[in-house]
């Protein structure tokens, strides 16, 4: 007899409530084994695939691609045990999809809250829906476990079919950027019905602002060809008053607040209500921190190594400069009335995605030299950039590193990312007049900013700390105290 259990949107950890739906791996009628990813989400912090913790047959969807669900709702119903009932379904030639097996063998891994793991993955195998074969052969009588499946909750899953309908093809839509997702669902392109120019058919956006387009062409076709006896009256027609009055306005765009953008605006929403910020910023000659970049990438042999980036020797003056001012690397715990001074400098770097803004975390920065530094921030910089950071890779950080110069601006006054403590900001090294040595020249010039928490120290702190930050950029040299 099968039984039909439900599986509910997982805690994924890090606080989060809610995920929205990108992509479903499976379809009504598919057979899952134990721990296999059934859908592709997209929270706030992370794209995560979601694993079944059961295998069996999906009987039901729930939720449609870019739709929001919140934690503990229903995203999918497995009949346990119903490939037995399959066997008797006309048309299979009597092979019956196999169900995964709970038996000995290491499972995936994938711990979900309120769920077990515990199976190898099996091949997915597509169970014939009953409908498709009614017109080729009498009806024949269920066996006793086909109740038990089709009893699950039911709820349209249109998908299945359409998937089959258009261009011949089945199985999710080859679509990995979300961007190109909203995009197509803003001007309502069916993506089932494009053929993608990216490699093994992936569509890509140039392939949606091209269906934008022939839409629009369509469209003012139709609305030329539609006019044109409209016109033909008008011209022996006397214009009504109000056939001449003006157009209705534009309605206004409304753009959710979810996923990534709708975390970014509560985390800077509750550091301007929580934290007393101030600000201050210096300009400093970068000339001799961009030649000693120069001369560590030209080394070769024994002295040489992988090039170091400009963001990773900023990094490490930031640690430098938090081992003299750890009032800085700190947060202020409001419950207790506290300042909790942290031990490990856990550095966030501010990095722009097509998801939005997003902050990875380089774990114990304190403990890296440059070159380890820059080879972190290379490697969560590649997965931000795809969209597979995970949440741990997000939180934790204990100073911020914002290199907001990648904008062709020089200056900012960012807003500290809740609850730390401060933020130093970078802005573009561009030549710049210069007095140097008593004598006006081009110099190669920056300006920093320190964006603090009032609560945790005083302006002399703050301008200790970016002073000291100053003094290594113009004068590498002086992280030779601490190296």
């Amino acid at each position: 007899m099968a039984q039909v259990l439900e599986f509910k949107l997982p805690d994924l950890g890090e606080g989060l409530t809610e995920a929205e739906i990108v992509r479903w791996l499976v379809e009504v009628g598919d057979v899952v084994a134990i721990d296999q990813p059934v859908v592709e989400v997209e929270t706030a912090k992370a794209m995560v695939e979601v694993p079944c913790p059961y295998g069996g047959v999906v009987t039901a969807r729930f939720g449609e691609e870019g739709s929001e669900l919140p934690v503990g709702a229903p995203l999918l119903t497995v009949a346990v045990g119903a490939t037995d009932a399959s066997s008797a379904a006309p048309g299979d030639d009597g092979a019956a999809a196999e169900e995964p097996s709970g038996g000995s063998g290491s499972g995936s891994g994938n711990v979900l809250v309120g769920y077990g793991t515990g199976a190898p993955a099996a091949r997915r195998r597509r169970i014939r829906p009953e409908r498709n074969t009614a017109s080729a052969a009498p009806a024949v009588p269920a066996a006793p476990a086909a109740p038990a499946v089709v009893s699950a909750p039911s709820r349209p899953a249109p998908v299945a079919v359409a998937v089959g309908e258009v261009n011949g093809r089945q199985g999710p839509v080859a679509v990995v950027s979300p961007l190109v997702r909203r995009l197509a669902r803003q001007h309502e392109i069916d993506l089932r019905g494009l053929t993608g120019s990216g490699p093994d058919g992936l569509i890509l956006r140039a392939d949606v602002d091209s269906a934008i387009r022939q839409a629009g062409q369509a469209t003012e076709a139709a609305t030329r060809t539609a006019a044109e006896p409209v016109v033909a009256e008008a011209s022996t027609a006397v214009a009504s008053p109000s056939a001449a009055g003006a157009a209705a306005p534009a309605a206004a765009e409304r753009i959710p607040l979810r996923g990534v953008r709708g975390a970014v605006a509560d985390k800077l929403s509750r550091s301007r209500s929580e934290i007393p910020d101030a600000t201050c910023w210096v300009d400093a000659d970068a000339t001799e921190l961009m030649a000693a970049r120069a001369a560590m990438n030209a080394a070769s042999g024994p002295s040489g190594g992988p090039k170091v980036s400009v963001l990773a020797l900023l990094a490490r003056i930031c640690t430098a400069a938090l081992a003299r001012y750890p009032e800085l690397n700190s947060t202020v715990d409001t419950a207790a009335r506290e300042i909790v001074r942290l031990p490990s400098v856990h550095l966030g770097f501010a990095a722009q995605t097509e998801r939005g803004l997003v902050v990875p975390v380089v774990r114990d920065a304190h403990t890296r030299n440059a070159e380890s530094i820059g080879a972190e921030i290379a490697r969560l910089t590649e997965l931000a950039r795809t969209g597979k950071l995970s949440p741990a890779q997000l939180t934790g950080g204990t100073f911020t590193l914002n290199n907001y110069g990648v904008f062709g601006v020089d200056g900012s006054t960012p807003i500290i990312n809740h609850p730390e403590a401060a933020m130093l900001g970078v802005g573009r090294i561009m030549p710049k007049p210069w007095v140097h040595h008593g004598e006006l020249a081009v110099r190669q010039a920056v300006q920093l900013s320190l964006t603090f928490d009032h609560r945790v120290c005083d302006g002399g702190t703050a301008g200790g700390f970016l002073r000291y930050v100053a003094d290594c950029v113009e004068q590498p040299a002086v992280l030779l105290r601490t190296l």
